[in-house]
């Protein structure tokens, strides 16, 4: 393996899905890429006529986020790893995919939120698209159970 790249959502399960990917990068001598998919714009957000304060608070957001990124990613590098953070808009699971094939990656890490059949059937769930979309290995990572 050369290339691995871990979702990160910054949802509880991010640290988990970060630290497993690490681990195998470590092993493995492997590239990691941290990738965390920012929804799309709103079409009224972009460049055109829009509420400046809207368009403010999007760019504000994804600038925090990207640091938040780049900072783990920081940290995995003064740990010896080869990381880099991605930082990427669009839909969550198509992006996924569209990143670990543009990279030619070799395993793709990420979450599963354990949510319910329900709430999947409404919303659908990222880790099932990947799973049945990807032409790549998947880790899930499950959600840490509390103590």
């Amino acid at each position: 393996m050369r290339v691995i790249l871990a979702a990160v959502d910054f949802s509880p399960v991010s640290d988990a899905v970060v630290a497993q990917a690490a681990a195998l990068a470590a092993a493995l001598r492997a590239s990691l890429y941290l990738v965390h998919v920012a929804a799309p714009d709103p079409d009224f957000v972009g460049y055109d006529a829009g509420p400046a304060t809207v368009r403010h608070s999007v760019a504000s957001e994804l600038r925090d986020t990207h640091r938040r990124l780049q900072d783990h990613s920081a940290a995995l590098r003064d740990g010896g790893l080869d990381c880099t953070a991605l930082l990427v808009q669009g839909s969550t699971p198509e992006t996924l995919i569209r990143e670990a094939d543009r990279l030619d990656a070799d395993l793709i890490v990420l979450g599963s939120h354990g949510h319910g059949v329900l709430r999947r059937a409404l919303l659908g769930s990222v880790s099932e698209h990947v799973l049945h979309h990807a032409r790549r290995p998947l880790l899930i990572v499950p959600t840490p159970r509390a103590a």
